[in-house]
Parts: structure tokens; sequence; C-alpha cells
């Protein structure tokens, strides 16, 4: 009886493992998909409203998902204060669940939020398409990821069941 107790507390471990691994990498794709079309909707704002930076990205957290929203936020308060909102972007995408890649992408874009208007569209619509990009990439990739996490955390969980028998 003993046995059977482990052998379930086991299995809802793995259970538990494979779903952790499975939210993060849906959670990843939703922010990179967010943060792709936030860059866009930013760059046409600029260009076509000339919208000043702390009501524009006051405007674009509405409706965010909770990581772009905190990310615009932590931005935007900067902004408010009259502080360097390029160092404040690239502190705030440190707290975004990306990969390196991703990372790099998005503070690449933060340093182009100082110049003209040209630097600062180009700059967004160019960051907008690589994380697009790279979040096709993950979508391509998707069920491969979630196949390889459900065959791990089974698998480890089955291991352990039968060393525990």
């Amino acid at each position: 009886m003993l046995k059977l107790l482990g052998s379930i507390c086991i299995f809802g471990g793995g259970i538990l493992v494979w779903w952790v691994q499975v939210a993060d990498c849906r959670r990843e794709l939703d922010t990179l998909t967010e943060l792709a079309s936030l860059l866009g909707h930013m760059a046409e704002e600029i260009r076509m409203t000339r919208t000043p930076l702390p009501l524009l990205l006051d405007r674009l957290k509405q409706g965010r998902t909770t990581a772009a929203a905190n990310f615009l936020e932590k931005v935007s308060a900067t902004a408010r204060r009259g502080d360097s909102v390029t160092l404040a972007w690239q502190e705030a995408s440190g707290g975004l669940p990306l990969e390196d890649e991703e990372m790099a992408v998005l503070r690449e874009a933060g340093t182009c939020l100082t110049g003209d208007e040209a630097h600062i569209c180009q700059g967004l619509m160019l960051a907008s398409a690589r994380l697009s990009q790279s979040a096709e990439e993950k979508r391509r990739r998707k069920p491969e990821r979630e196949r390889r996490a459900t065959a791990l955390s089974f698998s480890a969980a089955a291991l352990l069941v039968i060393l525990l028998i």
C-alpha cells in the first residue's frame, strides 16, 4: 500500500514537472508574440501620431499580457521621471521570460529609442520583425518541445516507480 501511494506521488510529481515545462514554453511564446506586436504598434504610433513616449507606453499597456504590461509600466514610470529610457528599457527587459537571443533583440530595440523619428521607427520595426520570426520558429517547434517534455517527465517518473517497486 505504501509503495502504491509512493508511486502515485511520483507520477503526480512527473505530471507537475510536465505541466510547468509546457506552461513555460507557452508563456515564452505568448510573450514573444505580444512584444513583436507591441513594437510594431509603437513604431506606427510614433510615425503617425507622434505620441510622447510615456503616454504611448501607458496607452499600449492596456489589454496586454501580465509580462508585457509590467515591462511597459516600468519603462513608462522611468520615462515620466525623466530618467534614461534606454537604461530603463534594458533593465525592464531582464524580467521577461525570454531566451538570450530574444533578450538581445529587445535590448537593442531599447537603444533605438533615442534619436530622430525615422531611426526610432526603423529600430522598432526591425526588432518587431526579428521577434516575430523567432516566435514563428518557436511556434513551429512547439509540438516537438512538448513531446520531448512529455517523454522526459513520464519516463523519469516511470523509472522512479520501477526503482521504488
